[in-house]
């Protein structure tokens, strides 16, 4: 009867063990193109993805843990040019963001908390700042269109 039971108790945790192993996914359009890939673990994405627009060119990629997206990720518009790009905390957007215009020069960057501007807002044209914008919870609190005045009023290490 003992052994009987041992043989239960490491078959379930056999069963469940295998249950529990990451593995590679791959999701596809009703086209058949690759519409997503990447790691899965305890039915969770995990791990490095990457996912597809219907013609084939990478829409965004980024890391999960849990379902979440974390770390860096990078968006793309469908030619494939950089559309923006940013750091995830738990699934919600942190830290320094920047957003690209469709020539792919950087447009603004923005900081961001739980998804939310809060922070600095730094608007560019041609590569050149243009203005500044100072959010605090998603609502804009200040802006300043010359950096002599952004200076004055900005401690700039603030812009890390």
């Amino acid at each position: 009867m003992k052994n009987v039971a041992i043989a239960i108790s490491f078959f379930l945790f056999f069963l469940t063990s295998l249950n529990a192993q990451k593995s590679y996914h791959k999701e596809f359009f009703n086209n058949k193109a690759l519409k997503s890939e990447g790691w899965i673990e305890n039915n969770k994405k995990t791990a490095y993805w990457i996912f597809y627009y219907p013609n084939g060119t990478i829409k965004k990629e980024g890391h999960f843990k849990n379902d979440k997206p974390i770390k860096y990720w990078y968006f793309y518009h469908d030619n494939g040019n950089k559309e923006s790009e940013g750091h995830f905390i738990d699934g919600k957007k942190n830290k320094w963001w920047l957003f690209y215009d469709p020539m792919e020069k950087v447009n603004h960057k923005c900081q961001l908390k739980n998804n939310i501007k809060n922070g600095y807002c730094l608007m560019y044209k041609n590569k050149k700042l243009v203005s500044a914008k100072k959010f605090n919870n998603g609502k804009q609190t200040k802006e300043w269109t010359d950096f002599t005045s952004f200076k004055r009023d900005n401690n700039l290490s603030d812009l890390k």
